[in-house]
């Protein structure tokens, strides 16, 4: 393997640990899961806070850490904040996870590989 694509491998890595340690506390994992069941529309920072039971200061702190991960974004409208999940960030997680697992039998992976917008509704 070249240096090149070491160091690139390694920038890829540390941004996959960064980005699974903002997911690694059960308040964000839940506000990301909630974002990821009211796509496209998102919700109001306030809004995720009362449903999930947390203070919204609190509620704001987890979701700056979210968005600097690049699990969410956000979007002033009007007096709100909405918060919408980032489905190409969460996909470039999963293929980071399952890029090298195939080992050439790219069928054990592709159950993994299918684009969220895909995926069964529950």
């Amino acid at each position: 393997m070249s240096r090149y694509v070491h160091i690139i491998r390694h920038m890829e890595t540390n941004k996959a640990i960064d980005s699974f340690a903002a997911l690694s506390q059960e308040t964000r994992l839940e506000a990301f899961r909630l974002l990821v069941r009211h796509e496209p529309e998102g919700l109001a920072a306030g809004e995720i806070a009362r449903r999930l039971s947390v203070p919204h200061n609190t509620m704001s702190a987890h979701l700056a850490v979210l968005a600097r991960a690049g699990w969410v974004v956000s979007k002033r409208r009007s007096r709100s904040i909405i918060y919408r999940a980032k489905l190409d960030h969460m996909n470039e997680m999963i293929l980071f996870l399952v890029r090298d697992c195939c080992a050439g039998h790219p069928e054990v992976c592709k159950p993994f590989l299918t684009p969220p917008s895909q995926c069964p509704s529950a």
